[in-house]
């Protein structure tokens, strides 16, 4: 029976990935892989061989017809990102939504995800948070900084480290250099950090110390 499977990787630690994604990936004919570089890397360490197909934001329009047909046509299919969930900053929307009108099969595993741990180790409320992901870089980001000015709900955010400290630097400007942020990168890896503080002092931090790695922000909520 034809499916699609989403299958979420290791951020970082190769450890993370479960027992069932695994024997998943093992058991589906194909593997949809955002940089299938990666993806083999991942492959070699799990001591799996399996086709590898590049499907990434800049292809996704056009091999998306391909895809169905060949699940269509009674194939099973695994999509996989770099690292984490497919479909949360990374390619899967798209897919997902052909593959439902198509009324293909549609399993997703749970897995590891950047925000959580980072979410959970800021000490800030996660009963109710917002993600926002990558904010984007010129056109309509200040409009989306005023927009979360009255956010009152922690709120998550994604950034590259060469723009992190620019990113703080609006946050202060817009929010107040008072607002309290946690930003953990290089999570699950050896040299994992989380440094929490006010924007102020955040941003002190990271004008003296260099950063490397994939970043996640975790901004207080606007006091009510």
């Amino acid at each position: 029976m034809s499916k699609l499977y989403l299958i979420p990787t290791p951020i970082g630690n190769l450890g993370d990935i479960t027992l069932r994604a695994v024997e998943t990936l093992k058991e589906v004919d194909y593997i949809l892989a955002e940089d299938t570089r990666q993806t083999a890397k991942l492959l070699h360490h799990l001591g799996i061989e399996k086709k590898l197909v590049s499907h990434h934001q800049h292809n996704e329009h056009k091999t998306l017809e391909r895809i169905i047909d060949s699940l269509k046509n009674g194939e099973t299919a695994a999509l996989v990102s770099d690292a984490g969930t497919p479909a949360i900053s990374d390619p899967g929307f798209l897919l997902v939504r052909e593959c439902l009108k198509h009324d293909i099969a549609i399993e997703t595993l749970p897995g590891a995800t950047a925000f959580v741990p980072a979410l959970v180790n800021s000490g800030f409320p996660c009963d109710k948070f917002v993600f926002e992901g990558f904010l984007p870089h010129k056109k309509g980001r200040q409009t989306r900084l005023n927009f979360l000015k009255e956010e009152t709900r922690t709120i998550i955010f994604y950034e590259s480290t060469h723009r992190l400290l620019k990113t703080l630097e609006q946050f202060a400007e817009c929010y107040g250099e008072d607002r309290q942020v946690s930003v953990s990168r290089e999570l699950t890896k050896i040299h994992e950090e989380t440094v929490r503080g006010t924007l102020k002092e955040v941003i002190g931090y990271y004008q003296t110390n260099v950063t490397k790695g994939e970043i996640v922000i975790i901004l207080h909520g606007a006091d009510k």
